[in-house]
């Protein structure tokens, strides 16, 4: 068997067309901020990345920051948003990607007050919960668009209703929903987004933040470019694979997205055969090329060791916590235990995902869940 790739929602392949599409613009090396031909030359590749995300996300150019992918974007949100205000009270969940969850730990050591909300067994939470949670000093409500492990999706332009009724900033970290879902900025009236180019077939290293005009930023680090609100020299390269693809991944949209719901159906009837396999997260709210199972009475290690021997690739929860040896937060706050959560695979499919892939990921599963429970 050669190796099935099922762990798109980690990272995907460079798409063949981004790839020769930034080729076409790697002489123009210049820095972006000169004022010779040269710098100019780059400049115009950078503001045309800007300009080709914006319109395509439903914002003004001057609100697309590029950053250096999804974790920046989402630490430049929640901590400059933060040290802007100086102090006060930010309303998050249980089941953020490590980055917010990071950011928050930080935002505490700097006195901040956090309330994490705790979601359900599917692992939403409600736009009620957020209401309830509002406090007079609360500046910020951060809630995903969609769930990296589980692959649940959230409410967000209810709850960005929510905190606007109450005068509070809502982000949302849309890395795993950008390129799969449909998500405009303007359409979830969200006012801090952030997006990742290499989960929809663009380049690693380049992400952005945008941000509503008017909100006001701290950058995390200082200097005059991208507005005054993310210093260093920006690759006009990568952004504008990162245009690139972005343009390709809603274009294929309509037509991708049922494809690859279909394959995920078939996918996920064949693991949920296999006596003792659960799934996790929202069984219709959910992305459409993802689905999570936990395998009771497996060894966790064992299971995903023998996935990957018998040629397939997944993962056992969220890439950006690979190596940890504790069992995954989001399924934890699902209701899991330990043990339950450590035994849980996450299949993510992709554009060049095909039928006989999924059925021979599918066998290979029977065969691993055997060994894994020995």
């Amino acid at each position: 068997m050669r190796g099935i790739y099922l762990d798109h929602a980690a990272t995907t392949p460079l798409d063949p067309e981004v790839r020769e599409a930034m080729r076409g613009v790697e002489e123009a090396f210049g820095n972006p901020s000169s004022i010779h031909r040269f710098g100019q030359e780059a400049r115009r590749v950078l503001e045309g990345a800007r300009e080709k995300v914006a319109s395509l996300l439903g914002v003004r150019p001057r609100e697309v920051v590029f950053t250096s992918g999804g974790s920046e974007a989402d630490a430049l949100a929640l901590l400059g948003v933060a040290l802007a205000k100086g102090r006060g009270h930010v309303v998050s969940t249980e089941v953020e990607h490590s980055a917010v969850l990071g950011a928050l730990r930080l935002l505490e050591r700097l006195g901040f007050a956090v309330t994490r909300l705790k979601p359900d067994r599917f692992g939403l939470v409600y736009p009620e919960q957020v209401a309830e949670a509002l406090r007079p000093d609360t500046f910020l409500v951060s809630v995903m668009a969609a769930n990296n492990e589980v692959g649940t999706l959230y409410p967000i332009r209810e709850i960005a209703q929510v905190a606007h009724a109450r005068g509070v900033l809502f982000h949302t970290d849309a890395v795993q929903a950008i390129g799969h879902v449909p998500l405009r900025a303007d359409e979830v009236e969200a006012d801090l987004v952030s997006l990742s180019a290499h989960k929809f077939h663009g380049p690693k290293g380049v992400g952005a933040l945008l941000v509503r005009q008017g909100v006001d930023l701290v950058p995390l680090v200082p200097g005059t470019q991208e507005g005054g609100r993310r210093g260093g020299t920006p690759s006009p390269v990568l952004a504008w694979g990162m245009a690139v693809a972005l343009e390709k991944a809603l274009r294929l949209l309509p037509e991708e997205a049922p494809r690859l719901a279909a394959l995920r159906d078939r996918l996920e009837a064949g693991l949920l055969a296999v006596p003792g396999v659960e799934r996790n997260g929202h069984p219709t709210a959910r992305l459409p090329h993802l689905t999570n199972v936990t395998v009771k009475g497996a060894d966790g290690e064992a299971l995903l060791l023998a996935m990957d021997l018998l040629g397939v690739a997944v993962s056992s929860g969220s890439a950006c916590s690979a190596g940890s040896l504790e069992p995954s937060h989001v399924l934890l706050a699902l209701g899991r235990p330990p043990r339950e959560a450590k035994a849980s695979l996450r299949f993510s499919l992709g554009r060049t995902t095909t039928l006989e892939e999924v059925d021979k990921a599918v066998a290979a599963f029977g065969e691993a869940v055997a060994r894994a429970r020995g």
